[in-house]
């Protein structure tokens, strides 16, 4: 099921957002439509809480693709990934700061991962995001984030506000020293992968 609203016929580079529907529940959509609007740098555009309409029954993955003047609305059921291991793979100049639809650039990097579930992104030196979400790790102590992501995510920020992560630079060789790690997106919330030895994941 989709809805398309077009107001005119001249459609520029579209973005995405990525939003949780549980039994009909929209979540958190408060921080998509904020970075709808930091995206579009307005706030006289779409407005999520009334165009959406998730099926009222089961867990969907609603996808909403949007520029300034369209909007496409799709509802798709959720099939989760499992993630256990993540390929390490360098890239000077991937960029993702706004979550665009075209994912062309980071597509052929997953494409690298050989036998890897997902690929850990790894720029200037830095930890970044994995293909479909952004990363922590465990220290012991406290979650810490990559404080240099490919995306700055919805999830992340909702984590970040409330203290539950904070922000750190996190090169290839401080990994051996975290004890867990977890995975942010909308979908998967806060998802720990590894809670022993996170070596057995890289690869």
């Amino acid at each position: 099921m989709s809805v398309i609203l077009v107001q005119n016929s001249l459609v520029s580079k579209r973005y995405l957002e990525t939003i949780k529907a549980l039994d009909g529940k929209l979540y958190h959509l408060e921080y998509h439509q904020e970075r709808l609007n930091t995206t579009l740098q307005t706030n006289k555009t779409h407005n999520l809480s009334t165009l959406l309409d998730p099926p009222r029954d089961g867990l969907y993955r609603c996808r909403v693709l949007y520029d300034a003047d369209t909007i496409k609305i799709e509802y798709i059921p959720y099939i989760k990934r499992h993630i256990r291991s993540l390929k390490l793979l360098t890239s000077e100049t991937l960029e993702y700061a706004k979550k665009y639809e075209d994912r062309e650039d980071l597509n052929r990097l997953f494409e690298k991962r050989e036998g890897c579930d997902d690929i850990l992104v790894v720029k200037n030196a830095l930890v970044s995001d994995t293909s479909i979400a952004n990363i922590a790790f465990y220290d012991g102590e406290q979650w810490v984030t990559p404080k240099t992501p490919l995306l700055y995510g919805t999830t992340r920020k909702r984590y970040l506000e409330t203290g539950k992560i904070v922000e750190k630079e996190i090169t290839v060789l401080e990994l051996k020293r975290y004890k867990k790690v977890a995975l942010m997106n909308a979908m998967i919330d806060f998802d720990i992968i590894a809670e022993e030895n996170i070596g057995d994941i890289i690869c």
